[in-house]
């Protein structure tokens, strides 16, 4: 094993302080696990060029949270600089007649043969194939022609008592099946009663909140962005990844986590932060992720096909304390 540079050292201290694996990288960056491997060890001569060196650390950076521009500059001895690499020569394939060794020569010209003889094996296949379906044909009509001329009795008495102890059986079991069908009815109607009053209650709250809640941009700088929550008395926030797996880190304004790892694609978490007075949500993999506060959704404060990883600190300010 290679010896680690101060560059993979710091990566793979990062990577392992997060709980992720190399396997759960190489999803969030779509990077080969050997590449991702070379990064960390410094072997940089597994990857396809010096260009991707300089890509690939700066997805992994990306993903587990770290400034690749700060990265870059710190370590700038670690990672090669991208320059014009020399294209391997092509090696040719083609040889002249003359080179061709002559005893090859009667093999060619058997094989000038090989299509006359495909297709006669073929039409003698097609042949074979028409004879067994016509013989399979003749045997289905003798078989059908005996059973229509055997008598059938038997089957009638078989199916006459299957129908009786059908009847029986359903005779029995009507009675069970009744008084168990009605406290099945009566049990959904009593939980179908119970979600709808729930459910109203909430639309309620939220319309209540929705009226008088506001959320507006304080502050926006690199891929930071601040924004204050106010005129509301619930701080509910919902993250939820529509398109891939994300690294996501929720924390309050003391540092404290609520939250630090993988979001799976299609996942949501949601976070009652209304004894915080501030929240940050670092994401980590932005296409595709989708943020709500108090049930109403808010946009993403940078476009996610430019800004990758994103951090977002919302300032809560309850209604009664205003």
């Amino acid at each position: 094993m290679l010896a680690l540079t101060e560059l993979g050292q710091r990566l793979r201290q990062e990577r392992e302080s997060k709980g992720l694996s190399l396997e759960d990288l190489q999803k969030l960056t779509k990077i080969q696990k050997r590449y991702l491997l070379g990064i960390e060890e410094g072997n940089y001569e597994v990857m396809p060029g010096k260009f991707y060196v300089r890509a690939f650390i700066k997805q992994y950076c990306e993903a587990i949270g770290l400034d690749t521009d700060a990265i870059f500059e710190e370590y700038k001895s670690d990672i090669p600089s991208t320059q014009t690499e020399d294209m391997p020569q092509q090696l040719s394939r083609v040889r002249s007649r003359k080179e061709i060794p002559q005893h090859t020569k009667g093999v060619s010209k058997a094989y000038d043969y090989l299509p006359t003889v495909l297709v006669v094996a073929g039409v003698v296949v097609v042949g074979i194939i028409i004879w067994v379906i016509a013989q399979n044909i003749v045997s289905d009509k003798n078989k059908e022609q005996a059973n229509q001329e055997a008598p059938n009795s038997e089957v009638q008495q078989s199916n006459t008592q299957e129908e009786t102890n059908e009847t029986t059986a359903k005779n029995d079991n009507s009675n069970s099946e009744d008084e168990q069908s009605a406290a099945d009815k009566k049990e959904q109607e009593k939980e179908k009663a119970e979600k709808e009053k729930a459910e109203k209650e909430k639309a309620e709250k939220e319309k209540k909140d929705s009226g008088k809640q506001e959320y507006k941009e304080v502050q926006k700088t690199g891929r930071s962005a601040t924004y204050a929550l106010s005129g509301t008395d619930a701080f509910n926030l919902e993250v939820t990844s529509t398109q891939a797996d994300t690294w996501l880190d929720v924390k309050n304004g003391k540092g404290n986590a609520f939250f630090s790892s993988i979001l799976k694609k299609g996942e949501t978490k949601e976070f009652d932060l209304t004894k915080e007075t501030e929240a940050r949500v670092n994401i980590g993999y932005s296409p595709g992720v989708e943020l709500k506060v108090n049930g109403k959704a808010v946009d993403l404060p940078f476009d996610s096909s430019k800004q990758v990883r994103q951090v977002v600190t919302i300032q809560y300010q309850p209604a009664e304390a205003q």
